[in-house]
């Protein structure tokens, strides 16, 4: 049986990793229901957005639509979503394992490329041959999380779609978790570019005929690239609620481990004690017994 003072120093290591994990928890609930809120909010417009941008890009061609038109596929640059810091269970490994997937999958005439934001994603590519060479793309991306708004997301999203039209690559990919709920996150893979045209139960295009106010092309040239902004902040938030609901269950789980460990070194510690506490009667006893004899 472990001595006292070893039980005692494990039961304090214990306790203050408890005392850890729970404050951690109790952040990442506060910085959740600010997220989840903003995600809630957020996705009906987006995806509203994104329905009317299939369903315009279906009646331009690509003189019309630069963003639409239907590349070979050579050049993919696959976007990976992580988070800066780890402590959220498996948030980041599914992104880096569904990425790896991607490049193991890809054919053999394509050039996969892979943007990081957060620097989880970023560790698990950095040296790759598969890591970003092109001077178009953003860089500083880790930073985006430190104060994440559409500003910031616009600019990385507008230097993703300047590469895109500048034929660096053909297709474009987001790979993230999308948020559920705190305790469920599921890994999207989604197209991002070129636009994916509008279609019906069969798989064939809708050919919608729209009457356009103002003018055809100015309001082609402004909702376009404001829509492709706003689904890839979309996708940022989510990952963003996605990274707290994981990191609050993971330190709940974290808590309750503890907690039990907690319990049995404690009652590890009362049976060494009293296990200490009887040896010593015997031997005050044995003792006695010797002087009187």
């Amino acid at each position: 049986m472990a001595n006292l003072k070893e039980v005692r120093i494990r039961i304090t290591s214990v306790n203050s990793t408890m005392q850890i994990t729970s404050a951690m928890k109790m952040v990442s609930a506060a910085k959740l229901r600010k997220a989840q809120d903003a995600v809630t909010q957020m996705r009906p417009y987006a995806l509203k957005l994104q329905e009317i941008l299939s369903g315009l890009s279906t009646g331009l061609d690509t003189s019309e639509n630069e963003y639409g038109r239907d590349g070979e596929g050579k050049n993919v640059l696959v976007v990976a979503i992580s988070s800066n810091r780890g402590l959220c269970g498996a948030f980041n490994s599914q992104v880096i394992k569904r990425v790896k997937s991607m490049i193991k999958d890809s054919k053999k005439d394509q050039n996969l490329t892979v943007l990081t934001f957060g620097k989880k994603a970023e560790e698990a590519f950095k040296g790759t041959e598969h890591f970003i060479k092109g001077t178009l793309l953003p860089r500083q991306t880790n930073e985006i999380f430190d104060d994440l708004n559409f500003e910031n997301a616009s600019v990385a999203a507008a230097k993703i779609m300047h590469a895109f039209r500048e034929k660096q690559f053909d297709q474009v990919v987001l790979v993230y978790n999308s948020f559920k709920n705190a305790a469920t996150q599921v890994i999207m893979e989604e197209r991002f570019l070129p636009i994916v045209p509008a279609t019906n139960d069969e798989g064939e295009s809708l050919d919608t005929d729209y009457i356009f106010e103002p003018e055809k092309g100015e309001l082609v040239n402004d909702i376009i690239p404001k829509s492709l902004k706003t689904q890839f902040y979309k996708a940022l938030l989510d990952s963003f609620a996605s990274e707290h609901g994981a990191r609050m269950t993971a330190m709940h789980k974290a808590t309750d481990n503890a907690s039990d460990m907690l319990n049995d070194l404690k009652l590890t510690y009362n049976k060494a004690r009293q296990a200490a506490i009887t040896t010593e009667i015997l031997e005050i006893v044995g003792g006695a017994e010797a002087l009187n004899a």
